[in-house]
């Protein structure tokens, strides 16, 4: 499928409709001003040394917002199903990027999260918004669930704790959150027919809610909004999934009206193989340069998002900088004071010290918090007996790295008991993965793919064991291979060692497969169910995520 091509891409709201039957705002000023022309002077011939490149981030962080606080800029994605919720990142050169902690610490809106009796695949943490109240020194993160309501979390540093500060009957869809000059908080929201609600002062509830604009058919559909306040006028940045972004105008207050105009469409984006960016925000340095931070869709691998820098015309809209007429594979660097410290790579080794997971990790659905512990290592336990990897609670599970990337497992398998199944998988709607299976008193190595999904996220094929070998001992080290460069399916590949020094390849490549609608990318997963009965264990004593 042509992710490009608008008329293939209709809005999440139909997709999921059809599939089950960061700027958070902020009030800023514009500095330095320009009429310039889209697109910047040639910058391929000779790349100055600082130049940063596209995406910034190769993986998958959909739904950017975008804001920044002091000299820190934060960012909070989308995660669906995955729990903890809505991660925010934090940089300090917009460039470098690290996971600070998750706005939403368990997806408790029902039992479909936790696995229990019914699943929430392509449900939970959608499009969403990230601000900042300076008058309380307070984050904020606001996003609906389920059509059906929106939460609002507050916390007073993005690492947490985050807790719940209220929960609002009207399910702002897409929403951008606005603290404006006067410290009203307003919220923009809405597909196709945008509305601005304002709230309470203490943001507890809706004051008034009104619809503000309706989108020309000539457009279609317009969604994911950002709300902003910038010299005195107010903006509403929103998206034509998947291959435009427009931008509305108010200089009668955030209640509008509002007039409308294209920011790009049909833009070339930076990564081959993948679409138009688009669906971000927009955020100003400490030094008045503007910037846009949006996404690329880049299947298998997810959504990876992208910077460019942004003048502005004399009469106040927004135009991205380009170079040969494209978004910039490289741009300058942005010119920021000095970073404090460097941030946290997410990729490398990890050990599992310490008393908690590193933020990098998310579960599949919300876990069994009594079957699972770190310290020494990670210690699953069997929590759900079933011979369906999507229906196993407690998997663990890591973003991939583009455009290729390795990761790497030492597992002890010694307390596994008969039926249980352990092991490395590549993760989506179609999966596969390697492992071991203990059956009978003996253990072994094995490589099963044909894992599937239907369109309702139902499982339709549990897997097929394609390769097998002994696994001698009590510890094995796993492998998987990923490659989720765009454009195309894309092969994983597995191996196993004895050694952790020499590895053998197992079973035939995975085709990993690059359709939307499942709209978070491959993800490694680690997991440990039972097919028989509780109380098998593993331990997983180090993973590492590599790339060549």
């Amino acid at each position: 499928m042509d992710l490009s091509c608008p008329h293939q891409y209709p809005s999440r709201r139909r997709a999921l409709a059809t599939a089950t039957g960061l700027a958070g705002g902020a009030v800023l000023a514009l500095a330095g001003a320009s009429s310039a022309a889209a697109s910047a002077p040639d910058q391929g011939a000779a790349l100055a040394a600082d130049q940063y490149q596209n995406p910034v981030i190769w993986q998958d962080f959909a739904d950017i917002d975008v804001i920044r606080v002091g000299d820190t800029y934060y960012a909070s994605a989308s995660t669906m199903h995955y729990s903890p919720g809505a991660p925010v990142l934090r940089s300090y050169d917009l460039v470098n990027w690290e996971i600070a902690g998750h706005s939403v610490p368990v997806l408790d809106f029902g039992a479909k999260y936790d696995l229990n009796g019914a699943r929430g695949y392509v449900r939970g943490i959608w499009a969403s918004s990230l601000a900042y109240r300076p008058s309380n020194r307070t984050f904020y993160w606001l996003g609906q669930i389920d059509f059906a309501r929106t939460y609002l979390y507050t916390a007073t540093a993005v690492e947490g704790p985050w807790s719940r500060l209220t929960t609002i009957s009207t399910p702002y869809y897409d929403a951008g959150l606005l603290v404006d000059s006067d410290d009203s908080l307003y919220v923009a929201y809405g597909n196709t027919t945008i509305s601005v609600a304002q709230l309470s002062p203490d943001g507890r509830q809706q004051v008034r809610t009104r619809e503000v604009f309706t989108t020309p058919p000539s457009v279609g559909t317009l969604e994911g909004s950002r709300f902003y306040k910038i010299d005195g006028q107010y903006y509403i940045f929103l998206t034509r999934p998947a291959n435009g972004q427009y931008i509305l105008k108010s200089s009668g207050g955030p209640f509008g009206p509002y007039t409308m105009r294209q920011v790009l469409l049909d833009l070339r984006g930076p990564i081959p193989g993948g679409g138009v960016p688009h669906q971000g925000g927009l955020v100003r340095t400490q030094q008045g340069a503007w910037y846009y931070m949006a996404f690329v869709d880049a299947y298998p691998g997810g959504r990876m998002p992208v910077l460019a820098p942004v003048t502005w015309t004399p009469d106040g809209w927004p135009v991205v900088q380009l170079v040969n007429g494209a978004w910039g594979t490289s741009y300058p660097s942005p010119a920021v004071p000095p970073p404090p410290r460097q941030v946290t790579p997410m990729i490398g080794v990890d050990t599992f010290d310490g008393t908690t997971l590193k933020p990098r990790w998310e579960w599949n659905h919300n876990p069994d918090n009594t079957k699972w512990s770190v310290g020494d290592g990670l210690t699953l336990r069997t929590a759900t007996v079933t011979q369906d990897l999507y229906g196993a609670r407690n998997t663990l599970t890591h973003r991939i790295q583009g455009p290729t990337s390795t990761a790497t497992v030492q597992l002890d398998h010694s307390a596994m008991r008969d039926g249980d199944r352990a092991g490395l998988a590549l993760l989506r709607d179609s999966s596969a993965w390697i492992g071991i299976t203990r059956d009978r008193g003996a253990t072994r190595v094995v490589m099963v793919n044909g894992l599937a999904m239907d369109g309702n996220w139902n499982t339709t094929h549990t897997g097929t064991e394609a390769a097998s070998a002994p696994a001698p001992g009590g510890r094995v080290w796993l492998r998987a291979h990923a490659d989720i460069r765009p454009g195309a399916p894309r092969p994983g590949t597995f191996s196993y060692s004895t050694d952790g020094t020499t590895f053998t390849r197992l079973g035939p490549a995975f085709t990993m497969g690059n359709d939307w609608r499942f709209f978070m990318g491959y993800r490694f997963a680690l997991f440990n169910h039972a097919t028989q009965a509780l109380g098998g264990a593993i331990r997983v004593l180090r993973f590492e995520l590599s790339t060549p």
